[in-house]
């Protein structure tokens, strides 16, 4: 199982540019609030496996959907069998910008 980062370690990881985060909210939700974590790309969570193959294997990857729930840790799980250093966000972008405040 993947493990998590909350807010605050990303925050401070951010710094670090062989960090990359990866927005990985359903498209609905996506669409209905486009904002995202400064640096971090949308992909679509239903096409994991196609574009997880575009990631640098060395490179340290966050995720994070909308809750930190099932979406991101289900996208965290699958990206691990190929990048080990995978975590995600704890409480997702709304955890994210009640951190942010």
């Amino acid at each position: 199982m993947t493990t998590s980062i909350t807010s605050q370690e990303l925050k401070e990881k951010l710094n670090n540019k062989d960090i990359q985060v990866i927005d990985v909210r359903r498209k609905a939700d996506f669409d209905k609030s486009p904002e995202t974590i400064a640096g971090a790309a949308w992909q679509d969570p239903e096409k994991v496996e196609e574009w997880s193959k575009t990631i640098p294997k060395d490179q340290e990857v966050v995720v994070y959907c909308v809750k930190g729930g099932s979406v991101s840790q289900s996208v965290a799980d699958s990206l691990q069998k190929n990048h080990p250093a995978v975590r995600f966000l704890e409480g997702g972008i709304l955890g994210w910008t009640g951190e942010q405040e």
